[in-house]
């Protein structure tokens, strides 16, 4: 009589630890570089919150042992820093809508319509993006005194759209060429112009890409310090890098470490709210195209 063998049993491995070594060493690896790239900002804040014994005690203090507000209040009381950002926020504003309003359409051609040496355009674009502004200063000095723009909104605004339009039309240019053209083709069909179906159909799908270069514009435009150092010089219309960056103590051989860290925040306040604001949005113009479905 025959009997069946059972199959037999299969052995029991050991248990795989839930814990992978290359799962921690990626989230060691990634606190460490938000820790490298956000130190500086914290230290700014910190150093903003702190008392002047404090800032200037031996060994360094890292976190406060008082809270004060008084830096803050201080930038505020002796200097108009609302003014400031007033000024910042105008110049940015101004040159980025003009860099969308000029170099959305400029993209658009590029992209789409057959023009006589596109190629040495689009080269030349590329040139001007690479090109260190700062060898354009003194020509830029020359022409702001030939014109009497000193202490003018122009002086700044100009050169900011004249360095930002370049960046706009590469990137505006490389989101047109990822739309199909079948619709542009049953737009003219429907008897759509060239400027209805960019302003009517092409540019809301592009809202993710005119987000992320208005906004790089408007941080670069907010930022830039030397010709707002050079070409404006009335108090009322200094801008907020610069008075940052001209904030003396109350004698000359003072340096208000505090009061400069404060005024550095409050600076930086307006672009964290734009970019949390808008994030979602840049994110999508950042990745749109870099996988074709």
């Amino acid at each position: 009589m025959s009997t069946t063998q059972l199959p037999a049993e299969p052995k029991t491995r050991p248990e795989q630890s839930s814990i992978s070594w290359r799962r921690i060493l990626w989230i060691v690896a990634i606190a460490l570089t938000v820790i490298f790239s956000l130190a500086p900002i914290l230290w700014q804040v910190l150093t903003s919150f702190k008392t002047n014994a404090d800032i200037e005690a031996v060994p360094t203090v890292y976190i406060p042992t008082q809270f004060t507000l008084q830096h803050y209040i201080e930038i505020f009381a002796r200097r108009p820093f609302v003014n400031y950002m007033f000024n910042s926020g105008f110049v940015a504003v101004t040159s980025t809508l003009l860099c969308l309003l000029l170099g959305t359409p400029a993209a658009y051609a590029l992209a789409r319509l057959r023009l006589p040496g596109e190629r040495i355009i689009l080269a030349i674009v590329l040139v001007v993006t690479l090109f260190p502004y700062i060898l354009l200063f003194l020509g830029l000095l020359e022409i702001v005194r030939a014109t009497g723009l000193a202490n003018n909104y122009l002086a700044l605004i100009i050169p900011y759209t004249a360095m930002n339009i370049p960046l706009t039309i590469l990137v505006m240019r490389s989101f047109f060429q990822q739309l199909p053209r079948d619709l542009e083709d049953s737009a003219k069909v429907d008897g759509y112009s060239t400027w209805q179906m960019l302003l009517q159909i092409l540019l809301p799908m592009t809202v993710p890409a005119l987000v992320t270069t208005g906004i790089l514009t408007f941080i670069a435009s907010w930022n830039e310090f030397l010709f707002a150092l050079t070409f404006i010089t009335r108090e009322s219309m200094k801008t907020i890098p610069v008075a940052v960056a001209q904030l003396s103590g109350t004698t000359v051989f003072e340096i208000p470490y505090g009061a400069q860290a404060a005024a550095t925040v409050v600076g930086t306040i307006p672009l964290v709210i734009l970019v949390l604001l808008f994030q979602r949005r840049i994110v999508q113009g950042l990745t749109s195209g870099a996988v074709k479905g």
